[in-house]
């Protein structure tokens, strides 16, 4: 057991506006088990990278373990993946690789397959197998269960919850809460750690925030009184002092100490009550800083004619001799959301771009109404390029409204001027979101739409889709937004 201690950390990409961290200092145990949460563009994996030692900072970064990083950067994809393991950790033991594969359930004849051969949730585990293989390392893991099924998310957060010493990268909050028991956050102003898992953090944020909430309602209307107050007795002791000289007609003798006496204790009653204003205003600064922002969202879906929308009738989808799905049947009533549920490779995302006019070899049946009109968000996401303008204009959509839809989802005015190409991964699925909600349509149709997408946004979608009628299918293995938002669910 060892610390990595980070201490007044300072980075900024080049040609930036402004710094990523500015002056972040704290302590991590290198037997934690670390969930790491922030929300889209706040630096997780720019973490991990100044930790990896890929850029040059100001201030310091100490350690006695070595950092590993998933995903590994495979160099030759072809060869076989017993070659990609050694590649990995040249000392491997292999009885020791077999024990971690069967935690996995990874069968051992995956390693004498080509690399590029195995699906993406099988190059998941055969990496971090190899990697907790390694000794004296800290593993640091960036987002892998955008590659997992729901199944598969399960096998992994428990694998992960045998295992210590790691950061996880992650936005599903159910595979978090599996498998972590301390959370790092980065938070609009600061950096901070807590015992816990992810709920445990999320209770402890919300409770935060609403004491923050309530004190600063409670300070704005202390400082409103201690204003009105000290102008009150300021005014008054100016009037007291004018009657140190009597009044020209009165001729009576004013006691002067008196008065003058009356009128001190009176202006530095006033100073008092400015003081403390002061101080209710400085206390009520501090407030607000970390609480974040999520405004509701909107969606005007059309309104079909028909109460049936659409219909698969013992579809049955094969590539070549291959078949991925068989006798599907299901029907897409107005206000049904759909989930396609089952493992990779199933057809979920086969059966979606069926109804978006694809060219899918499949048998059986497929009818969708007349003059349907369907908005699509695609896991694709490596199209994206130009200003978001371009884009809009490119779309038809009104850029107005696009755009306001990204304040909401936590886009800077600093992002409405970048190339979309150079935003994260969460940043980039935001885009096609937003765009989906500015389309006029009848059926929504996503597939795997959270994917890089942070907590608190997943949350403000899932509230959107409960609140409005919305007619949708969709594919995605956020179990916690599943159970949330589906109506009804379709096992593949």
């Amino acid at each position: 057991m060892s610390l990595i201690q980070v201490k007044h950390l300072t980075f900024a990409y080049d040609g930036s506006y402004d710094n990523i961290f500015e002056d972040a200092s704290f302590n991590i145990d290198t037997v934690w088990k670390l969930g790491f949460t922030g929300r889209n563009g706040r630096g997780k994996t720019t973490l991990l990278n100044l930790l990896m030692g890929k850029y040059e900072y100001q201030g310091t970064i100490s350690a006695q373990v070595q950092f590993e990083y998933f995903p590994f950067g495979v160099q030759n994809m072809e060869q076989n993946t017993l070659d990609v393991v050694e590649e990995i950790y040249p000392d491997y033991v292999h009885w020791e690789l077999m024990r971690e594969l069967s935690l996995l359930q990874v069968s051992d004849d995956v390693l004498y397959r080509p690399f590029d051969s195995l699906s993406q949730g099988e190059q998941t585990k055969i990496m971090l197998a190899a990697l907790f293989l390694k000794e004296n390392q800290f593993l640091l893991i960036d987002e892998p269960t955008n590659h997992l099924d729901m199944e598969a998310r399960e096998l992994v957060s428990q694998y992960l919850n045998t295992k210590s010493g790691f950061i996880l990268v992650s936005h599903d909050r159910a595979f978090l809460d599996n498998c972590v028991d301390h959370i790092l956050s980065i938070n609009k102003t600061d950096i901070e750690i807590q015992k816990g898992n992810f709920s445990e953090w999320w209770e402890q944020k919300e409770r935060q925030d609403q004491y923050e909430l309530a004190e600063n309602e409670k300070l704005k209307k202390d400082i409103k009184r201690l204003a009105g107050a000290a102008e009150r007795t300021n005014s008054w002791s100016h009037e007291v002092e004018k009657t140190k000289n009597g009044t020209r007609n009165s001729g009576s003798k004013v006691d002067k100490g008196y008065v003058g006496h009356k009128a001190a204790k009176m202006m530095k009653r006033s100073k008092n009550l400015e003081n403390r204003q002061h101080a209710a205003m400085e206390e009520k600064s501090s407030l607000l800083k970390n609480i974040e922002t999520s405004e509701n969202l909107k969606l005007s879906q059309l309104s079909y004619h028909k109460s049936q929308i659409a219909e698969l009738s013992h579809v049955t989808i094969s590539y070549g001799d291959k078949m991925v799905c068989s006798d599907v049947n299901f029907t897409i009533e107005r206000g049904d959301r759909i989930a396609l549920s089952g493992r990779n490779g199933s057809g979920k995302s086969s059966i979606l771009k069926l109804f978006i006019g694809e060219d899918i070899p499949y048998s059986g049946e497929v009818r969708i109404g007349n003059q349907l009109k369907i908005s699509y968000v695609s896991q694709d996401t490596s199209h994206l390029q130009g200003t978001l303008t371009d884009y809009a204009r490119e779309q038809g959509i009104d850029e107005s409204l696009f755009k306001a839809i990204l304040r909401k989802l936590d886009f800077s005015r600093i992002q409405f001027e970048k190339d979309i190409s150079f935003y994260s991964g969460g940043q980039k699925k935001k885009v096609l979101i937003a765009k989906s909600l500015c389309e006029e349509a009848h059926l929504h149709i996503w597939d795997e739409p959270l994917n890089f997408i942070d907590v608190i946004s997943r949350m403000q979608i899932e509230q959107l889709l409960m609140e409005h009628n919305v007619t949708m299918v969709f594919v995605e293995h956020d179990r916690e937004f599943c159970n949330h938002v589906a109506t009804k669910i379709v096992k593949l």
